[in-house]
């Protein structure tokens, strides 16, 4: 069995942000398993739905509690369903790769970023898949809350929807064929 969690924030406010990404790719890997909705799953904090990609089961996970607060659902779903860390993959926006640049990977640092932090700190382990998709800096160095909590210019979306394409494509692969191919094929 697999947890696949996409980062995010919760409600309207953040709809169609960059740093919804993670949301967004977990939502199309709904359609494209045509589950209908995920649901609330209060215990763990999250909206989920299960499924299955080949013969592995499937949690989708999207956290409520708010991206600084990402590892406290993840935890949760963790222990819920008796998942390892090694079948956890988190799904989320980078700002240090560029718009249209995806890597997929096992382990590491945060790099910055605060859900990744929560989950590092949560579950007092880093070796989790993890599938970054790039949003880029923005045109200010700096601080950059304003612009992943920024809505995505009608310039980026194509380019951006069509990395949340990939980012769900590569946790298919990651799923069936293994973490190795799905390395090869999108760490391009």
């Amino acid at each position: 069995m697999f947890l696949i969690v996409g980062l995010g924030n919760p409600g309207v406010e953040y709809e169609n942000t960059r740093h919804n990404a993670g949301f967004m790719a977990i939502e199309e890997l709904a359609r494209n398993l045509s589950v209908s909705e995920l649901k609330q799953k209060k215990k763990c904090h999250a909206l989920i739905a299960e499924n299955k990609i080949d013969d592995h089961k499937i949690i989708l996970a999207q956290p409520q509690t708010y991206m600084n607060l990402s590892g406290q659902a993840v935890s949760s779903l963790l222990q819920w369903y008796k998942i390892s860390i090694e079948k956890l993959i988190v799904v989320y926006d980078d700002v240090d790769l560029e718009p249209g640049q995806l890597r997929v990977k096992r382990g590491g640092g945060s790099g910055g970023h605060h859900g990744i932090e929560s989950v590092i700190g949560q579950t007092e382990d880093s070796s989790f898949i993890r599938v970054r998709i790039g949003i880029g800096k923005g045109p200010t160095p700096g601080d950059v809350t304003n612009y992943v909590l920024g809505k995505i210019p009608s310039g980026q979306k194509e380019i951006l929807n069509e990395t949340i394409s990939r980012a769900a494509e590569a946790v298919s692969l990651i799923i069936s064929k293994g973490l190795d191919l799905a390395m090869n094929e999108f760490n391009r």
